[in-house]
């Protein structure tokens, strides 16, 4: 079945879309995935990009970039629902994170729209140690982060951009929040043992202090509102209150979610940890 209107996908390189994207492609939907680098282009710092991009459709899967915590993105969002309500859209499915509560403002913004809505509310991703800041610690056999024992219950991307497709096409799914996690709590330090055994090689998980690591960042020339957004992650997020599996998966997909070492052994194939691959940028 090809979709009439074309699904726009906001973030065309991100973890998710891109995964969202060959999802409903190979359902046979229309889709227009778009970032900075399309045509047409969209920026969720210029409001003048996004009319075109929403010219003609219907529906739209949301990821917001850098952060739905970040200060400013809850008002962001308002304005552009109000940009796709004006150019005739229907649906929107965002993504957003849990214990974030910047991101529950934004959720909320979604919900009281009048359109029809679905939140996908993600934990963080088994795909941070593969294809994004992570991935490069992982190669070099040493992974050092201000987190300590506090246990996550790491998602697959795969899981996420499912749930997102379900809810972009089954109309009985609509007006729900689904809130995805993995099926088992682990550390940092335990997601590294799992790499490190399944790998059969030796990496090295350190906890550092805060400050140091973000002075580290700083020095490497990040900005102060990505240091402001990792302070946010490392403090707040992952402070324990996330520490519990939920069940959205299930009640999207009917069946539960992927295990971590599913994932290391699919990266693994996959090249993932293979010293030319290239990393992603940090946020």
């Amino acid at each position: 079945m090809t979709a009439i209107n074309p699904i726009l996908i906001i973030g065309k390189s991100g973890k998710t879309g891109v995964r969202v994207d060959a999802l409903l492609r190979s359902k046979g939907f229309a889709t227009r995935p778009v970032s900075r680098s399309t045509h047409p282009v969209f920026d969720w710092t210029q409001p003048d990009t996004w009319s075109p991009a929403l010219q003609g459709v219907k529906q739209a899967y949301v990821s917001y970039h850098p952060d739905l915590a970040m200060p400013d993105a809850e008002t962001t969002l308002r304005a552009f629902i109000e940009t796709a309500r004006s150019q005739g859209v229907e649906h929107l499915v965002l993504l957003s994170g849990r214990g974030e509560d910047g991101a529950i403002r934004a959720e909320n913004a979604l919900i009281e729209s009048g359109l029809r809505w679905n939140v996908v509310r993600a934990s963080w991703f088994f795909q941070n140690f593969s294809e994004s800041f992570l991935t490069e610690s992982v190669i070099a056999g040493e992974l050092t982060l201000p987190v300590g024992d506090v246990k996550e219950p790491f998602v697959d991307c795969d899981d996420i951009a499912e749930v997102a497709v379900a809810a972009l096409t089954d109309q009985t799914l609509s007006n729900r929040l689904f809130e995805v996690t993995g099926p088992e709590l682990l550390t940092f330090a335990e997601c590294v043992a799992i790499i490190s055994g399944i790998a059969g090689r030796h990496i090295e998980y350190k906890q550092v202090p805060l400050e140091p690591y973000l002075g580290y960042l700083r020095e490497q020339g990040l900005n102060e509102g990505e240091l402001w957004l990792l302070r946010e992650l490392f403090t707040q997020v992952l402070d324990g209150r996330n520490s519990y599996v939920t069940h959205g998966v299930e009640e999207a997909l009917g069946r539960p979610p992927r295990r971590f070492t599913d994932f290391v052994k699919t990266a693994l194939a996959m090249g993932a940890w293979e010293r030319h691959q290239q990393t992603q940028a940090i946020l």
